[in-house]
């Protein structure tokens, strides 16, 4: 197996001291930059597997790293972030970071929350997987989770890890109604929700990516008072 290689940009010495020792025990390659030029130029010289952001940098921000980045990668990217940045945490997940940990953290939480990102990306793009499992089929949409891909309307569209991840749980469970917390669990992989906003701004990234008309989506569904369902007619062909 090739090594997996995170790629750490936080302002905070001590912070990204600290992440690199850990996440080095767990075999990781960690390449650390302290503002987000040096992230972007890292990147540029590097592949990386998992990117770690922080909201506040000098110069160049984690939110506009996070939107640089998106327009070259899918990678996941985990957000840093302070418990009263609120709307920068929103903004975060809507430019395309698949979550985000609030400050001051619990190294363990984070180790773990790498770990649950990293493991669904590498089997989403597991090329070992039998074609046919590969392939979630729908009318006006395609799901090739070994090209790491995504079809609308015979278009292909870029898709961020989470993005493609909620989606690939909705489509393999067409007409089951979700509560919020029920898609919070399956795609987050917690138990509970820290914040309401969090499935809701990716619902809303989803729809505006796969549906002609995102506010009267044809496949994400909205069923007042209880959550979200995924609709669509299967295409065998």
């Amino acid at each position: 197996m090739e090594d997996i290689r995170i790629l750490i940009a936080d302002d905070d010495k001590e912070i990204r001291d600290l992440l690199k020792k850990y996440l080095e025990r767990e075999w990781y390659k960690v390449d650390v930059a302290a503002n987000g030029e040096e992230a972007l130029a890292l990147f540029d010289l590097n592949i990386y597997n998992l990117i770690i952001l922080d909201l506040m940098m000098p110069n160049v921000d984690g939110i506009e790293v996070c939107r640089r980045l998106r327009n070259k990668t899918n990678v996941p990217i985990l957000m840093l972030t302070a418990k009263d940045h609120e709307v920068d945490k929103i903004l975060g997940l809507s430019i395309g970071a698949d979550d985000y940990i609030t400050k001051p953290f619990s190294i363990n939480e984070v180790v773990a929350r790498i770990k649950a990102l990293m493991r669904r990306f590498l089997i989403l793009g597991s090329n070992c997987t039998p074609r046919e499992d590969t392939l979630i089929r729908f009318k006006g949409l395609t799901v090739d989770l070994k090209k790491y891909t995504v079809t609308v309307r015979g278009e292909e569209i870029s898709l961020t890890a989470k993005e493609l991840e909620l989606l690939k749980f909705f489509a393999s469970h067409p007409e089951q109604v979700f509560t919020k917390t029920q898609l919070f669990r399956n795609v987050w992989d917690k138990n509970y929700i820290e914040d309401d906003n969090t499935v809701m701004v990716h619902i809303r990234k989803l729809r505006k990516k796969i549906e002609i008309d995102p506010s009267n989506p044809q496949f994400i569904q909205t069923i007042w008072g209880i959550g979200y369902k995924f609709i669509g007619e299967k295409d065998e062909s």
